[in-house]
């Protein structure tokens, strides 16, 4: 089968073995897959997968199952989308049936390949990790982004207001849109969203250069997820203010996760999240599409930092 990978830091269309359906496992025929920011980060050698997981790229698809193996209530024909570690930018993906969901009501295969890794980021960190309560107040940084979009949408689906960073002033008026209730631009500095503060949770990508403002526009009790280092790994913090406002600081990824944790994550959206889309409260957000065969001037769309939402890539027609 045909499958793009990283070579020579440039992504790249390759023949290889087509993977084999395990127990537990279906097989997907891949229309499209999303494209996110680790897609990036490995085509630069700077993220490989997790040890086990296939070096094709694409942590989210969405297609067709062409077969089930043991021990799977999937049928095959079924219109889905999963969340993956790695392989869904092929022809073909074999994938743990607990990380797979029926495409939501309403969307197309290339929308729904925008939806699980980002919905998955924002309903673990957000309303996982950070236990995000209705009427409390969040900030996402990047909020424009594949993350953020999907976290603007999830917190007025669930009333509690948030505010945006972001780099243009045309991304925050698509923030505000999507129910944002305002934010800041990012070259004027991000003081200005003290007059916004406090928050009770910081949804951050971006990491040292936001670190030591994070704290200071938190609440207290307030919690401070960190889930990239677009703006360095190093920072100096005042311990004493995360102390005296009894800050939690979490560190999170999702890729080095394991099937288990995944599959009741999925499990959860599928409860909690999926009848947000039958419903119109939330809205997939693939915005710009590209052929795989341009997939090199797809990643170079993302990494200009200005797409609103997700960026898909169109492996197949249905």
């Amino acid at each position: 089968m045909k499958a793009l990978q990283g070579r020579e830091g440039r992504p790249t269309i390759i023949e290889c073995e087509t993977p084999v359906c395990a127990e537990g496992q279906v097989r997907i025929r891949v229309i499209a897959a999303g494209l996110n920011r680790a897609d990036l980060l490995q085509v630069a050698g700077l993220y490989p997968p997790p040890p086990g997981v296939s070096d094709i790229l694409g942590l989210e698809c969405a297609g067709i199952i062409t077969e089930v193996g043991a021990g799977s209530s999937w049928q095959v024909g079924d219109r889905v989308c999963a969340l993956l570690a790695g392989g869904g930018m092929a022809e073909e993906v074999c994938v743990d049936a607990r990380h797979v969901l029926p495409v939501p009501e309403g969307l197309s295969l290339l929308e729904a390949a925008a939806v699980p890794e980002v919905y998955v980021t924002a309903w673990l960190n957000v309303f996982q990790l950070a236990k995000l309560q209705p009427g409390e107040k969040v900030l996402l940084h990047a909020g424009a982004s594949g993350v953020g979009s999907a976290a603007i949408q999830l917190c007025k689906a669930f009333n509690s207001p948030c505010w945006v960073s972001v780099g243009s002033a045309e991304r925050l008026a698509y923030c505000q849109e999507l129910g944002a209730e305002g934010g800041v631009l990012r070259e004027q500095g991000i003081e200005g969203l003290q007059d916004f503060a406090p928050f009770d949770v910081i949804l951050d990508p971006v990491g040292a250069s936001y670190a030591a403002q994070n704290l200071k526009m938190l609440a207290v009790d307030g919690r401070w997820v960190n889930i990239g280092l677009m703006g360095g790994r190093r920072a100096e913090l005042d311990l004493a203010q995360l102390l005296g406002k009894r800050v939690q600081l979490i560190g999170s990824t999702l890729r080095s996760r394991d099937d288990a944790f995944k599959g009741e994550l999925m499990a959860q959206l599928a409860d909690k999240v999926w009848p947000l889309f039958a419903s119109g409260a939330l809205q997939a957000q693939a915005e710009e599409v590209f052929a795989w065969q341009d997939a090199e001037a797809a990643f170079a769309r993302l990494a200009s930092n200005q797409v609103n939402g997700k960026v898909v890539l169109q492996i197949a027609v249905e």
